[in-house]
């Protein structure tokens, strides 16, 4: 397996890097079993945020004395005040029982932090690097915009934004101008929240690009051990692979939802990230789990939609989410009454 430095941070990691977001929705002895069990398959990269509930306390729980020294965390604060920042900083060292954080990234700001906006932001990093407490400055992000801007200002050593083989030409052209800076550039969302099931499609994609790490995001250990044992086999990108991708994008690529959930909450509780996406989700998984009493519920909350616009001003990618939420209704019926099969 191919290594990757982030930039010039000068981090080095194996192709897989361990994403931490979906340990939140496991027992931490469960939890603790997986971040171990990749740790000592060769995983030396582990990122969660402050925004994931308990994952940043299960990595505590995970890497104690005599391990911390050898992995690197990467977390993030949603902060907008400086106070804000320095209290979620403090608790992400104490729930990760770790005095330093190895890059500490702004979480998907509206805007790129720099010295002198007003925000106090980007010198409360300063400060906090100077004391030892992060040893490096990231930001995460959604918006192209936001992103090419933070890449560009020198100021940053690693960006983390969406990437899989479902990518533009603006995401490709964002990676490319990240090796040319020499910014690390993490990959979020590699399966793209779930609509890519084929993780070694995904893998022999990533492995293209040699300044990219990608982050997968692990909740059963059966998906931890699929990349495991890409770590002695990487995928390469063959005929049946390239047809596989090529597929996919014919289906995907355009105006879907890819379920970030900054649109939520939805002030009459639609399950947005989820129900907006709904028809590409029940045609590439088992259906079943999506046509229960629970999800039809939720499905048919659609109804309920105040047209209020919320959502769509808050979608990182410029989507009609309430339109969207309608045809993913209407497609969801014809298949509840079996007008389309799946």
């Amino acid at each position: 397996m191919s290594k990757v430095i982030l930039g010039k941070t000068g981090i080095a990691s194996i192709k897989n890097a361990f994403g931490a977001l979906p340990i939140q929705r496991v027992s931490d002895e469960y939890a603790v079993m997986l971040l171990r069990k990749a740790y000592d398959a060769g995983f030396t990269f582990f990122d969660t945020a402050r925004y994931y509930t308990d994952s940043e306390i299960k990595l505590g729980l995970a890497f104690g004395n005599g391990t911390r020294e050898k992995i690197h965390i990467a977390t993030k604060t949603g902060a907008t005040t400086p106070e804000a920042f320095w209290r979620d900083l403090e608790t992400s060292l104490t729930n990760m029982n770790t005095d330093y954080i190895d890059i500490y990234q702004f979480h998907n700001l509206p805007f790129c932090p720099k010295p002198g906006d007003g925000s106090g932001l980007y010198e409360a990093m300063l400060v906090a690097k100077a004391q030892g407490k992060i040893r490096h400055i990231g930001i995460t992000n959604h918006r192209l915009n936001v992103a090419r801007e933070a890449v560009e200002s020198g100021l940053y050593e690693t960006l983390q934004f969406p990437f899989c083989y479902l990518a533009t030409e603006h995401e490709l052209e964002l990676v490319k101008l990240c090796k040319e800076k020499n910014v690390g550039f993490i990959a979020m969302k590699g399966l793209s929240g779930g609509l890519i099931t084929n993780s070694r499609a995904a893998y022999a994609w990533m492995e293209m690009f040699d300044n990219v790490l990608p982050i997968w995001g692990v909740q059963k250990e059966s998906e931890l051990d699929e990349f495991i044992s890409y770590i002695t086999a990487p995928p390469t990108m063959d005929d049946e692979l390239k047809s596989l991708i090529d597929k996919d994008r014919a289906e995907l690529l355009g105006n879907f939802c890819r379920g970030c959930g900054y649109c939520m909450p939805c002030p009459v509780d639609i399950e947005i990230n989820n129900c907006a996406r709904m028809s590409q989700m029940i045609r590439r998984s088992p259906s079943a789990m999506w046509l229960t009493e629970e999800y039809q519920e939720k499905m048919l909350n659609i109804e309920n939609c105040l047209e209020c616009g919320q959502c769509r001003s808050k979608c990182p990618y410029g989507l009609d989410t309430p339109e969207l939420l309608k045809l993913n209704l209407a497609d969801y019926k014809d298949i509840l009454s079996g007008k389309i099969k799946v």
